[in-house]
């Protein structure tokens, strides 16, 4: 046995340098099986995003909730030990054949396995090594990289027989090698049944896979919701609501994507009432997934847009459905899921109102002006034009004629662990009506998704200009605690007598990521609705405030549970009118 033991001891520096010939090709195999089970499931491929200054924040995966946690199977857990190692040599270009011992700048005469090591490379051919002349023989191997090594130098004595050159291989050699195949004969059939199983599984999935450039991600949302409160509450029943996105992601050079969404709900938001009975004509309280409705369950084409890098500057385009959180940082981490299923309950919490000015069809880039060497940590500006009603050729319509809204924003990160962004959107709106927070809705929409009536009612009579301005920051002082919070601005100006006015909205969030159990969060956000005080023709001078606190518990890679209350003080800016409180019980399916 002492003889076996030495025997192995003085092949292992040898099946050490076929290994990492073997393991590469395991890892290519296990890389083309993995890239499938991605396609399979979904996390956000991601979409080339902004190069924005809060990169360093955890966040959820861009436009839809996507979970990119590749989930290993048995096989690959198996291969695990020989793909760890092949990875050493990845960033080198290739592995070469050695005919000599010289060739290898590690090894030197006075290496206690330096003969045996020359006897392979010379006699056998049984060696390879790195491209840059090493061997590194002074590293460790699991016994599955030495049943992988074996199994190498097995097939090449093999061939030298086959060939008629057995005079090079001797009987004892022929018997330490018998010995050693039947010591590791279960790690060796182990082995090749996991490589060829995933072999296996790779070619069908390969043979049957939808498209070779284009991958489904899914979410569907299950609410159960309520509201109570006064008037309110009686006005309003139980619903149970849903929503579905299907994205098509499509990538043509593997850094650009290609996004076209697929969505269908029938998620519609409470009516509020005052204590006269009379409806509140507000959006406060308005929930992510009621974003998109189509309210019989119809399916549309609600987004359409393509990300691409143009040199270090990061391209957006949007033919549909495109809104100014598409492409620029919001800096507000585990609250936005862009109005997806896995972050804040409502539209207020998960991004500052600024953002909710405009939409539709345009372009943004991303432009780094920042190396990351100073104080300021990589930085960016961000600049993009959103027309609502692009598509419509009619007047005072068009790419730019009608609707639009212009944002410019500059992205900063401060050390390691704060991320500040400025943000300005100039919007026209047409004559006709309409609402600022209106995501795109466009000339005489009555769409709103965020704030009250008196920040949101644009005049009939004629046309208008708003010019906003927003701070948003997000500091994480640990991995399990982050503070994120904006405030914003608007000046509207009218193009006739008593259209001006001004609104003002600001939030705080604490976040409290893996609590409990790791992909959970809890989140708590308070702050006050976009609101407008004295605005003639329209009652009510008190601020809105909203109130709301989450937790989203993860079942599992592709389940979620949230439940979640919004508590909203004034409705309607105004303190006569009674509390609502929502309650909310929302179920998320991801894939």
């Amino acid at each position: 046995m002492s003889h076996l033991l030495w025997k192995t001891l003085v092949l292992s520096p040898v099946v050490l340098g076929v290994t990492v010939l073997v393991s590469a090709r395991a890892i290519a195999t296990e890389v083309a099986g993995s890239s499938e089970d991605i396609k399979a499931k979904t996390a956000q491929t991601e979409a080339p995003i902004s190069s924005d200054a809060s990169t360093f924040i955890q966040t959820e995966q861009p436009k839809v909730n996507q979970l990119l946690v590749a989930q290993k199977t048995d096989d690959n857990k198996v291969l695990e030990e020989v793909n760890r190692y092949s990875t050493e040599g990845k960033n080198q270009n290739s592995l070469s054949q050695v005919t000599s011992v010289s060739q290898f700048s590690d090894v030197q005469p006075t290496d206690w396995a330096f003969q045996a090591l020359q006897s392979l490379v010379e006699r056998y051919g049984c060696i390879a090594g790195y491209p840059n002349s090493t061997y590194r023989g002074n590293r460790a191997l699991t016994r599955y990289e030495f049943a992988a090594g074996l199994n190498a130098c097995l097939d090449r004595v093999n061939e030298l027989i086959a060939t008629a050159t057995a005079d090079l291989v001797t009987k004892q050699d022929l018997a330490t090698l018998q010995r050693l195949q039947e010591e590791f004969s279960a790690e060796l059939a182990t082995l090749r049944g996991r490589v060829d199983a995933v072999e296996a599984r790779t070619a069908e999935l390969e043979a049957n896979q939808f498209s070779t450039t284009t991958k489904l991600v899914g979410e569907a949302i299950f609410a159960v919701s309520d509201i109570f409160g006064g008037n309110t509450g009686d006005a309003n029943n139980t619903v149970f609501q849903d929503r579905v996105r299907l994205d098509l992601q499509t990538s043509f050079t593997g850094k650009d994507v290609l996004h076209t969404r697929l969505a269908a709900g029938n998620a519609l938001a409470f009516n509020q009432v005052d204590n006269a009975g009379v409806p509140i004509n507000t959006a406060e309280g308005t929930q992510t997934f009621q974003i998109g409705s189509s309210v019989n369950n119809s399916v549309n084409i609600d987004w359409l847009a393509y990300y691409v890098p143009i040199g270090p500057v990061e391209a957006y385009f949007a033919a549909t459905g495109g809104i100014h959180s598409d492409y620029v940082a919001t800096n507000n981490p585990y609250f936005e899921d862009f109005d997806g299923g896995n972050g804040a309950l409502s539209t207020f919490a998960s991004e500052s109102p600024i953002y909710r000015i405009g939409g539709g069809a345009g372009a943004a880039l991303t432009i780094p002006f920042s190396s990351g060497g100073s104080f300021f940590k990589p930085s960016s500006l961000t600049v993009g034009y959103l027309a609502s009603n692009a598509n419509n050729p009619g007047a005072n319509q068009g790419l730019l004629e009608g609707n639009y809204a212009a944002l410019g924003q500059l992205n900063f990160s401060v050390g390691d662990r704060l991320a500040i962004a400025a943000t300005y959107v100039h919007g026209y709106h047409g004559a006709g009506g309409g609402n600022l927070f209106d995501l795109g809705g466009g000339l005489a929409s009555a769409n709103r998704v965020v704030g009250t009536n008196q920040a949101n009612t644009l005049s009939t009579l004629s046309a208008s200009s708003s010019n906003s301005y927003g701070i948003e920051a997000a500091f994480r002082p640990s991995d399990k605690l982050s503070i994120s919070g904006f405030v914003s601005y608007h000046d509207i100006s009218g193009f006739g007598a008593g259209d001006d006015y001004e609104a003002w909205s600001y939030g705080l969030g604490v976040a409290l990521p893996d609590f409990g159990k790791k992909g959970n969060v809890l989140g708590i956000f308070a702050g006050a609705e976009p609101y407008s005080f004295n605005r003639p023709g329209f009652v009510g001078n008190d601020i809105p405030y909203h109130f709301e606190g989450f937790y989203k518990y993860r079942v599992s890679d592709n389940i979620s549970i949230t439940p979640g209350v919004i508590w909203l003080t004034s409705p309607g800016q105004s303190s006569a009118n009674d509390d609502a409180i929502i309650g909310t019980l929302r179920t998320t399916f991801t894939f």
